[in-house]
């Protein structure tokens, strides 16, 4: 049989149909599990790519298998891709709600080479040089892992970089300082533009002050993106299946036990990729150590060509703005304006329209000519962050084999590829060849000194995320 005819084979049938509604109040810190069947949000991403590729079904009985992967997600779908590929391992996927369900169809669709939220310059000051140096290149690793891994799939890429614009003056000479470094220690070709060129050449920004431009970016369409690597993972004989919460995990003579609705799944081997939907309870080794954060997202109706150039639109490269509370966005390939940033601190308050508002308010704030535009999607979604800024692909037991991939921080659109190949290669034998920081060491439980260093939220859990909100949009906004 044929590669083709076995792509056909692996897909056919249909995709797990939702047996409950979208929940728009889920909060992974006060429910124990992200319920089970429940459908998709209402992102651009799963209005504009088609319908759902087929999956395996939920789990409707016991069964033994060698690797089960917890979360259907870009990282755990790429773990059982390169499981595949590379050490001929077919896994098991568990999924609570339908395929993709979690950040991977809510996230801003932005691909930067970058792992966790720390720059450059604060690898160097918490790892020092070397170690900053090998992450550097474990990114530039990622996006070609990122580049090799989509290239078979329609996800409408927009490739050229990424533009970091600066969104006040005083801002400009902390980037010329980190492009500087950027070429001269890590040889990545990052360059500055002043105000008039951003504006001129770029985007019209009316809060731009300059920026720095990095080589590597890239935007794709998530929700395609993730119907690809599920239809890829599925052909290399994965099994992937949506209903399928675990509720329960017991560990007993090296054999974890997880138990779903239908059935328990006997897996000598779990990696867990469950990102911002990581509930509490669903391992002990995880229990407190990831603040999952709110963001939101809206897309504009397609724009026509005069707002286009009202707007300054002259890049369809991925963007970000300076704040500590950042906002995302670029044009997308059908001339929607896509634009993202923090939201509500609970699960209850996010449907809140003051926090759309608030978002739309900014877009009009940089483009006015963009005053009152048709929104046509509007959502929002959790994003995982760990204590210390920095993901965590790592066994946290030598004893037990469990495994995690968690903690992007809003960067796992492309990382999560790179996550997906080294947290197969940890269940496939070969964690010892990782030695990088993110790879030795457990996700971090709160540390005050190292939430004043890296901004993180933990230690004062969502109270003091309230304050800390506060005190970041003061920052951000004074002159």
């Amino acid at each position: 049989m044929d590669a083709n005819a076995v792509l056909r084979d692996a897909v056919a049938g249909t995709a797990t149909a939702p047996s409950r509604p979208y929940d728009p109040a889920y909060d992974p810190l006060v429910s124990p599990t992200p319920g089970q069947g429940h459908d998709y949000a209402p992102t651009y991403w799963i209005g504009t790519a088609g319908e759902p590729p087929a999956d395996d079904g939920p789990i409707t009985h016991d069964i033994d298998v060698d690797v089960a992967i917890i979360g259907s997600g870009f990282t755990g779908l790429t773990t059982a891709i390169h499981l595949a590929q590379e050490y001929g391992i077919k896994a098991t996927v568990l999924e609570a709600n339908r395929s993709a369900w979690g950040c991977s169809t809510r996230n801003g669709g932005q691909a930067q080479c970058a792992s966790g939220r720390l720059k450059r310059s604060q690898w160097i000051t918490r790892y020092g040089l070397e170690a900053a140096l090998a992450l550097h290149r474990e990114c530039v690793d990622g996006m070609e892992t990122f580049k090799g891994l989509i290239a078979d799939i329609d996800c409408d890429p927009q490739p050229g970089g990424h533009l970091y614009v600066a969104h006040r003056p005083r801002i400009m000479p902390i980037l010329e300082k980190e492009a500087k470094l950027l070429r001269e220690t890590f040889k990545y070709d990052a360059r500055i533009f002043d105000a008039a060129t951003v504006k001129n050449e770029w985007i019209g920004d009316t809060e731009a002050c300059g920026a720095m431009h990095e080589p590597e970016g890239i935007g794709i369409h998530a929700g395609k993106l993730a119907f690809g690597y599920l239809k890829k993972a599925r052909a290399l004989g994965a099994t992937v299946h949506p209903s399928s919460p675990v509720q329960g995990w017991e560990t007993r003579g090296g054999v974890h036990y997880l138990k779903t609705p239908g059935g328990v799944v006997r897996a000598r081997a779990v990696g867990i990729c469950t990102g911002g939907y990581t509930s509490n309870h669903l391992h002990r080794e995880l229990k407190n150590r990831l603040l999952p954060i709110l963001s939101n997202s809206i897309v504009t109706r397609p724009l026509t060509a005069q707002e286009i150039e009202a707007c300054g639109l002259r890049t369809t490269q991925v963007i970000t703005d300076t704040r500590v509370l950042r906002h995302y966005y670029r044009l997308m390939p059908d001339n929607r304006l896509q634009i993202g940033s923090r939201s509500a601190i609970t699960g209850h308050d996010a449907p809140q329209k003051q926090y759309e508002q608030r978002l739309i308010a900014d877009m009009e704030r940089k483009f006015p000519a963009l005053k009152g535009v048709q929104i046509d999607y509007s959502w929002w979604g959790w994003v995982d962050v760990s204590h210390d800024m920095m993901p965590r692909i790592h066994q946290p037991d030598p004893k037990e084999t469990i495994y995690y991939a968690l903690g992007y921080g809003g960067n796992g659109v492309m990382y999560s590829a790179q996550a997906g190949k080294r947290l197969a290669q940890w269940i496939a034998g070969k964690g010892q060849d990782l030695t990088l920081p993110i790879f030795t060491s457990r996700l971090p439980f709160p540390n005050i000194r190292e939430m004043v260093e890296s901004q993180a939220f933990a230690p004062f859990r969502r109270f003091g995320q309230r304050f800390l909100y506060r005190w970041y949009a003061y920052n951000d906004e004074r002159p």
